[in-house]
C-alpha cells in the first residue's frame, strides 16, 4: 500500500502525548472500503490464515480487545491497519518502503508458491506458504502486546519465524515511547525508539538514517534488530559507509534512492517538515538545503512548535500548498503542478491519527481520530477506542455506495468537490473546522464526565461483591477484593460512557457532513458543463 505516516514523541507534542498517524493509501486505479471497529477476545480467531500468502498461524490465547479499520470486504484479507489495545499500545501496520537489488539477493522475500501440477501425478509440487505482511499485521500483533517495546520483540520474533514478502515499516506507540521497526529484506529486521522531543515522516521509503547496532544487539535502549544483523550486513558487504563513519546508515545500506522515489517519496518528506520547521532550514529556492528530491532528508527532527492533531491533520492532507507543486494552485506551470504525487491524494482510504494520553485515567487514555477517502475534503473525528461497539456510521461500511456511512460520504463529497475546488474550498474548510471544534469538545466533556464519576460512584459493596463473586468460586480464579469490584464497576460504567459519547460525535458528524454533501452538491451541479444561462421558465 502507498501511505504517508507521522510520528510526534511526547514532548514534541502540544499535550506531552505520544501521537502516531498514518494514511492508508490504495494502489494506483483502486481504493478499498474501510470501517472502524472493535474486536473482542471471543471474536479473535485462535488460528489465523492469511489470504495473500496462504499461511497459517496459531495465535496465543488471552488476546486483549483492540480497534482497527479493516477492509469492508472480508474477501480480500482483514487489512486492520491501525488500532488500539486495552493496554493503551496503538498499532500502525504498515507504510511500504522501498529496498534495493542487493539486499533482495542476500534475503529474499518469502513469496507465496502455488501448487504445480495435480496430487498424486508426475512433477506435482505441493503450495508453499509465504511469510506475513500487511493484511496480517496488526491481527497477529496488537492482541497480545503491553507495550510498545513488547509489539517490536514480538513482530520481530515472527518475521524471523515466518518471513515476509513485502517491505514494511510498522508503528508501536503506548503512553510513554513510540517504536518504528522496518523490514530488511525477507526475515531481517531493525527498529528505533522515536526521540520524545522529535517528529518522523515516513513516505513510502526506507527512513531510519543512523543506527546504533551494538545497542541494538545490547542493552537495546534506543535499538533493536534481528539476532544476526551484523553478521547479514558483514557477509553481504551492504554497509555502504566510507571509512571514518561511526553510525551505520540504514538508509543507504537497505534503501532506495531510484528516479521514481524524487517523484513519489522525498517531495512528500520535504513538504512534511517544510511545513513543521519552517524556519530551521531553507526550502525554497536554489539554494535550498533540501529540495522536493533530496535523498538526505532527516528521519526525524524537533519541531519549530510542539504539534497538535490539527498540524498532523493538515500535513497529512496536503497537497503541496502554497508552492508551484500544488494541483489545485495557480503557481508554477501544468507541468509542475503535477510534477509530484501529493499526500492528500485521491487513493487515501482513511487516516488514523492514535493519541496517547499519560495524563488521563487507563480508561479514557487513548483517542483515536479518525477521517476517511480523500483527506483534502474530510475532518478528523475522535473515538475512544476503548468500548465495547463503534457507532454504526463508522462501523457498518460495505461495498455497496451509500451516505448511511462516513467512508461513502467522504468519498462522494471528494469527489464532487475536486472538479470544482475554488468554489467548496470554504465549505470544506468550515465544515472541518466545526467538527473539529466539536471533537475537541465531545473529548473535553467525555472526559469531565469520567473525572465525575470518581466523587459520585458510591457503591454497596456487599451487593457488588455478590453481583462479581461467581469470578472467586472457582478455586483456579483468584476472589475478588472490594477494591477489584469497585475497579470492575467503575471501568464498566466508564466504557458506558465513552460508547454514549463516540454515538454523540458519530451524530453530529453525520449531519455536518450531510449538510456539507448538499452545498458541494450544489455548486458541482452548478457548474456542470451542460448548464445553460437562460432558464426554461
Amino acid at each position: 500500500m502507498a501511505c504517508t505516516t507521522l510520528l510526534v514523541g511526547k514532548d514534541a507534542s502540544y499535550d506531552g502525548s505520544t501521537i502516531i498517524a498514518r494514511n492508508e493509501d490504495s494502489g494506483n486505479g483502486e481504493f478499498s472500503p474501510k470501517k472502524l471497529i472493535v474486536v473482542r477476545p471471543d471474536d479473535q480467531p485462535k488460528t489465523y490464515t492469511s489470504v495473500i500468502a496462504h499461511l497459517t498461524i496459531e495465535l496465543p490465547d488471552n488476546p486483549l480487545q483492540y480497534s482497527c479499520v479493516p477492509n469492508a470486504d472480508p474477501s480480500e484479507g482483514v487489512w486492520g491497519e491501525a488500532g488500539v489495545n486495552e493496554a493503551n499500545v496503538a498499532m500502525s501496520a504498515t507504510e511500504t518502503i522501498t529496498t534495493n537489488e542487493r539486499v533482495l539477493g542476500a534475503d529474499p522475500f518469502v513469496e507465496y508458491q502455488p501448487a504445480v501440477g495435480r496430487e498424486g501425478e508426475e512433477g506435482y509440487r505441493a503450495a508453499v506458504p509465504g511469510g506475513i505482511g500487511e493484511e496480517d499485521l496488526l491481527t497477529i500483533v496488537l492482541p497480545y502486546v503491553k507495550t510498545a517495546r513488547e509489539g517490536i520483540k514480538r513482530l520481530g520474533a515472527l518475521l524471523e519465524q515466518y518471513g515476509t514478502y513485502e517491505m514494511n515499516g510498522i508503528a508501536f506507540s503506548d503512553a510513554d515511547e513510540i517504536w518504528w521497526l522496518e523490514t530488511v529484506g525477507g526475515h531481517h529486521w531493525i527498529a528505533k525508539r522515536v526521540p520524545d522531543e522529535a517528529y518522523v515522516t515516513m513516505p513510502n521509503q526506507l527512513g531510519i538514517d543512523e543506527f546504533d547496532i551494538a545497542d541494538a544487539l545490547g542493552d537495546q535502549e534506543d535499538h533493536m534488530c534481528s539476532a544476526d544483523l551484523r553478521e547479514f550486513i558483514e557477509h553481504n558487504h551492504l554497509d555502504l559507509a566510507v571509512e571514518g563513519s561511526s553510525m551505520f546508515n540504514p538508509r543507504y545500506a537497505f534503501g532506495s534512492h531510484s528516479d521514481s522515489d524524487h517523484v513519489y517519496n522525498t517531495p512528500r518528506a520535504w513538504y512534511m517538515q517544510r511545513t513543521l520547521n519552517p524556519y530551521d532550514e531553507v526550502w525554497d529556492g536554489p539554494d535550498a538545503d533540501f529540495k522536493p528530491m533530496s535523498d538526505d532528508i532527516p528521519w526525524c527532527r524537533q519541531p519549530d512548535n510542539k504539534i497538535t492533531i490539527e498540524e498532523i491533520k493538515y500535513v497529512l492532507s496536503s497537497h503541496y500548498q502554497g508552492t508551484e507543486y500544488d494541483p489545485y494552485g495557480r503557481l508554477g506551470t501544468d507541468v509542475t503542478r503535477h510534477l509530484f504525487r501529493p499526500i492528500g491524494i485521491n487513493r487515501n482510504n482513511q487516516l488514523a491519527i492514535m493519541q496517547i494520553r499519560p495524563y488521563r485515567p487507563q480508561a479514557d487514555r487513548t483517542i483515536q481520530w479518525m477521517s476517511f477517502g480523500s483527506n483534502p475534503f474530510n475532518a478528523i473525528v475522535p473515538f475512544y477506542p476503548n468500548v465495547d461497539t463503534m457507532p454504526d456510521y463508522v462501523a457498518n461500511t460495505t461495498t455497496h455506495v451509500t451516505t448511511d456511512n462516513l467512508y461513502w460520504a467522504d468519498r462522494i463529497i471528494a469527489a464532487l468537490s475536486d472538479a470544482q475546488f475554488s468554489d467548496t474550498a470554504a465549505d470544506v474548510q468550515s465544515y472541518q473546522e466545526k467538527v473539529g471544534g466539536k471533537g475537541h469538545r465531545m473529548i473535553k466533556d467525555t472526559d469531565a464526565q469520567v473525572d465525575a464519576l470518581d466523587g459520585s460512584l458510591s457503591l454497596d459493596i456487599a451487593a457488588a461483591e455478590e453481583d462479581y463473586s461467581e469470578d472467586g468460586i472457582n478455586e483456579d480464579v483468584q476472589p475478588m477484593t472490594p477494591d477489584d469490584v469497585i475497579a470492575a464497576c467503575r471501568d464498566e460504567k466508564v466504557r458506558t460512557i465513552l460508547e454514549a459519547a463516540n454515538q454523540r460525535m458519530a451524530d453530529e458528524v453525520r449531519t455536518e457532513t450531510d449538510a456539507l454533501l448538499g452545498k458541494v452538491l450544489y455548486t458541482a451541479s452548478m457548474g456542470m458543463k451542460n448548464s445553460f444561462s437562460m432558464s426554461d421558465f
